[in-house]
């Protein structure tokens, strides 16, 4: 009877902050994950502390952004995870408005951040920035290079960058030497912007479709990896 009792202790001792926020709001991994448009495994690294897992310290940022968002922690909650003195309890509605000022502002800031980079980056950038959000997008991500954790790995950070990922699977063959994006008719500057956030991979069209918020990866082989 003790050693189960000593059992059942074990996850509540290994679980992070993140995790018992999580719980706290009584929410599992999968419903967390959706309200923060993440994976499931996503979120496990985030509440593990394996931010190496995503591509870039860059998509790691956003995805805990949009997590501790989606999650609702406010300021004086983060200042007490932090180890920081969190001050008195504000009144309740007084601490509801200071979390959405909060969120606000870090929006801001976000898109301020994004446009500054848009700015530098040229004119096409510019245009890119103008396209619809990364979320409104779904994307079927298949293997035609024969590997298919590459196939996996690509999905991940397709996925890091805030698109829905439809589906994961095999391509028609395996003779594709790139990277590939296809888009429906009018997906062609969201076709090329996926191919820019990739760093590899040629745009073409996929005969028969009718929408553009919905783009098809075929990924080549890990010989032309995309870059990081």
């Amino acid at each position: 009877m003790e050693l189960a009792k000593s059992l059942e202790t074990l996850p509540a001792e290994r679980s992070s902050a993140l995790a018992a926020l999580r719980l706290q709001r009584k929410l599992t991994v999968e419903e967390a994950a959706k309200r923060a448009a993440l994976w499931p495994d996503q979120v496990e690294w985030l509440e593990e502390g394996r931010l190496y897992r995503f591509p870039s310290s860059e998509a790691a940022v956003l995805a805990l952004l949009r997590y501790s968002t989606a999650l609702g922690i406010d300021q004086r909650e983060a200042k007490r995870l932090s180890g920081l003195p969190a001050g008195p309890a504000p009144l309740k509605p007084f601490g509801r408005w200071l979390a959405i000022g909060v969120s606000v502002l870090l929006v801001a800031a976000l898109a301020a951040a994004l446009a500054f980079t848009a700015g530098r980056s040229g004119a096409k950038s510019n245009g890119a920035a103008q396209l619809l959000p990364p979320w409104r997008f779904t994307v079927a991500v298949l293997n035609g290079g024969g590997d298919i954790n590459f196939t996996r790995q690509l999905a991940s950070r397709i996925g890091a960058f805030g698109y829905r990922i439809e589906r994961v699977g095999k391509a028609g063959r395996f003779g594709y030497r790139q990277t590939v994006v296809y888009f429906e008719p009018g997906g062609d500057a969201f076709a090329k912007r996926l191919a820019d956030q990739l760093g590899c991979g040629t745009t073409a069209p996929l005969p028969g479709g009718k929408n553009p918020r919905r783009l098809v990866v075929i990924a080549g082989p890990p010989s032309a990896t995309c870059s990081n």
